[in-house]
């Protein structure tokens, strides 16, 4: 895989790649595929101050991390857009997500203007179960949301409760696909796993949900939930790499259903927040040994028939 990081610093961060080496190497991967362009779900854009914090933490390698984790973009954010667009990159979004109350509509304040400024990105919002959760959910939707985030393991909140039913009832009515880590890696939660989304599905089974990292750490009973569930796909954020494979390996036993799942399947990256350049996600998922119409389904076919591209 491609090695372009610069020399790492005392801060835990690594010298971003060079921006046209880097568009020219990742464009070379998705180019021969005859494909315009590729689609990221999983990209995160937040304010300034929040995603400040998001890298100091995981530059710390923070308790729900377990490992060193440096950024390997920590770059000022028009910078970050502008590299996304030079990879061919046609849609993407702003994953961002609150970590206790009275964050959500804030955030998603902030994230209705991010797309504004950027009509390449999904318009993204998010919630937290809270009173007036549904409130602000709704008006996200009326504004045009395109995806929700919903992270279970940094929010340590239960999908199941109570305060979220109307959530989950308006994004099953208004079919808005909602990214979430509801898996048990890179550190298990109190909520994380498949159980609670499980249960969440049973009462909301064409709820449309995007399961974070292919279920890392749980590969095997997510991807039974994707099988079972018509509106329930996957992304690849993270998952296959040499990073990820070190510590939660995707089951060799698991390979196949990869294929049979194949349009259920959608391209992630974490970009910024990744301890290793852009391209190494895509080589990754080259080495799967799918096959070129795989390739060009999840990079680009599947999403855009999600979100109507």
């Amino acid at each position: 895989m491609c090695d372009q990081h610069g020399p790492a610093s005392l801060s835990g961060t690594v010298s971003p790649p060079d921006p046209a080496v880097e568009a020219a190497q990742v464009r070379a991967l998705w180019e021969p595929l005859g494909l315009p362009g590729i689609i990221d779900v999983h990209t995160h854009f937040m304010p300034k101050n929040v995603m400040d914090k998001v890298w100091d933490y995981f530059s710390a390698a923070g308790p729900k991390i377990g490992r060193p984790w440096p950024i390997t973009y920590r770059e000022a954010e028009d910078a970050r857009v502008e590299r996304l667009r030079s990879y061919g990159v046609l849609a993407f979004s702003s994953m961002l997500y609150p970590h206790k109350p009275e964050m959500g509509a804030w955030l998603n304040s902030w994230s209705a203007e991010f797309a504004s400024r950027h009509p390449d990105c999904l318009h993204t919002s998010t919630f937290f179960p809270e009173p007036g959760v549904s409130d602000y959910v709704r008006d996200a939707i009326d504004a045009g949301t395109r995806v929700f985030k919903s992270h279970i393991q940094v929010g340590e909140y239960d999908p199941r409760d109570p305060l979220l039913d109307p959530v989950w009832g308006q994004l099953t009515e208004a079919q808005v696909p909602t990214v979430i880590h509801c898996g048990g890696g890179p550190v298990p939660g109190t909520f994380t796993g498949p159980e609670p989304i499980a249960a969440v599905l049973e009462r909301f089974p064409t709820l449309p949900l995007i399961i974070a990292h292919m279920g890392m750490g749980e590969y095997t009973e997510f991807l039974d939930l994707t099988e079972k569930y018509p509106n329930v796909y996957l992304d690849t954020t993270m998952a296959f790499t040499d990073f990820v494979e070190e510590a939660l390996p995707f089951p060799p036993a698991e390979r196949g259903r990869l294929a049979d799942l194949g349009d259920k399947i959608l391209l992630g990256t974490d970009f910024p927040n990744i301890p290793y350049p852009y391209a190494e996600q895509l080589e990754a998922l080259i080495e799967l040994g799918l096959g070129e119409d795989w390739l060009r389904a999840v990079w680009h076919g599947n999403a855009a028939r999600l979100f109507d591209l």
